[in-house]
């Protein structure tokens, strides 16, 4: 069982590198659209638009890999989850871009992050 003090780190550690994460969005020419946007149950962590191209954006982090990569974790599940919150945001913004699964992977070092962006990350299935 964690404790509420470790849920608590885990909750900033996670704020934190999803801050990370969007900046270096930023940095690489993406204009983020939205930040946590929910439809239901589902959430998309970043969305941003580069080259007429919708890029919906999964941030993981984690303290260690030992385990598990952090992009590991986006299973079919998370996948589908994703897709379906994608489909929603396209309609309710009436959007006509393709759209692209992105990961971010996040494992804190000790002093700040190491990220892994991996693009096309995942392809919806029909």
């Amino acid at each position: 069982m964690v404790s509420s003090g470790n849920k608590s780190k885990h909750y900033a550690l996670g704020k934190q590198g999803e801050a990370y994460a969007q900046e270096y969005v930023r940095a690489n020419g993406y204009k983020i659209l939205h930040t946590n946007w929910r439809h239901g149950q589902k959430e998309l962590d970043i969305v941003a638009l580069k080259n007429n191209i919708l890029v919906v954006f999964e941030v993981k982090t984690r303290t260690d890999s030992y385990w598990e990569e952090p992009k590991d974790a986006v299973k079919f599940r998370k996948q589908k989850n994703m897709v379906e919150a994608a489909d929603a945001y396209v309609q309710n913004y009436d959007y006509n871009f393709e759209v692209q699964f992105d990961i971010i992977s996040l494992v804190y070092n000790g002093k700040g992050f190491d990220l892994e962006h991996i693009p096309d990350a995942f392809y919806p299935l029909a």
